[in-house]
């Protein structure tokens, strides 16, 4: 198990909250961002060229059975679903196939009112509580391994 991070759009609480849980439980770090991007701490950095998606593709390629995503891109988190461990939005929710189809149907909504000309609203303020529901996640995904690697 490892933790892999979307890291571009990353909040740096999330990033934070990431290094510490992986460094207590023992885990390796994996944040993937492109050439443009710069980031620097006790964790892998896995560089990729600007290309659209390319930082999702890496991800794809890279993530194995049992990894825990960090992503706020949907499309991302619906491919990796069956895969990982668990996905979780840096807003503090897990992704799950109860509601990621309807996560994706409000981006493919937004993305029609945009392209006729009309306007959304963007993300709300990041609170704190986002950040303590957050690691609240983290941890319980990282505790559910530690408890399956007791049962073997």
């Amino acid at each position: 198990m490892r933790i892999i991070i979307d890291a571009d759009a990353c909040p740096k609480n999330v990033k934070k909250i990431c290094e510490e849980q992986s460094i207590k439980h023992g885990i390796e770090l994996i944040m993937v961002i492109d050439e443009a991007h710069e980031i620097y701490g006790n964790f892998i950095v896995i560089k990729v060229g600007q290309g659209m998606d390319s930082v999702d593709h890496k991800i794809i390629t890279t993530c194995i059975e049992g990894d825990i995503i960090v992503t706020q891109d949907y499309g991302l988190a619906s491919i990796l679903l069956q895969k990982s461990a668990g996905v979780i939005h840096p807003k503090g929710f897990l992704y799950t196939i109860f509601n990621i189809e309807s996560l994706m149907f409000q981006r493919h909504m937004g993305q029609k009112i945009r392209k006729a000309g009309g306007r959304t609203k963007g993300p709300k303020k990041r609170t704190s509580n986002e950040d303590k529901e957050f690691e609240k996640i983290l941890i319980s995904l990282l505790e559910k391994r530690n408890h399956n690697k007791k049962q073997l």
